[in-house]
């Protein structure tokens, strides 16, 4: 018993003693370690920081609905689905930014629509689905913020195809 217990001792930190039944001889049980030594991060993280310098900050404008103007402070590198979502603005996207459906379609104002990379042809797939198509019509999900974007305004349309129940709003995980 006494050379069981100091090899226990000696392998404490790697192994933990499980008693299998009662008197008898204790078996060794690999302890589990975690995955990794990283802190977790969650879904959709780097929309919720702040900017970390006055460098990173893209201000752009969503002009909702009724009309009014909604000033947002978002960074380099937010996508625009999101970053409404931080700002209770009401743009869906129902597929969560997965390019399978036109919730998030809003219009870009025009200086600034050129700047835009050209959408991928799935991205002009789903907008020929979206209701209230225009020349400048884009979706939200697919545009990340750069600094060539300050100022830009987006305006939302009048009516989307609305994938959830009318008068949900959606809620940022």
């Amino acid at each position: 018993m006494a050379q069981l217990a100091q090899v226990l001792q000696r392998f404490s930190r790697h192994v933990r003693p499980v008693l299998t039944q009662p008197r008898l001889r204790p078996t060794l049980v690999p302890r589990r370690q975690p995955l990794s030594l990283s802190r977790p991060v969650a879904h959709g993280g780097f929309e919720k920081q702040d900017p970390k310098s006055e460098d990173e900050v893209v201000n752009i404008t969503f002009i909702i609905r009724n009309g009014d103007r909604v000033p947002v402070r978002g960074k380099i590198g937010d996508n625009v689905l999101y970053l409404a979502h931080r700002y209770g603005i009401e743009l869906e996207g129902a597929c969560e930014a997965s390019l399978a459906c036109s919730t998030c379609h809003v219009y870009v104002s025009e200086p600034f629509f050129d700047r835009l990379p050209e959408p991928l042809e799935e991205e002009d797939d789903m907008l020929d689905l979206a209701a209230l198509l225009k020349d400048n019509s884009r979706l939200g999900c697919q545009i990340t913020l750069s600094k060539e974007l300050e100022g830009m305004e987006l305006t939302l349309p009048e009516h989307t195809r609305n994938f959830y129940v009318d008068g949900h709003v959606p809620q940022p995980h």
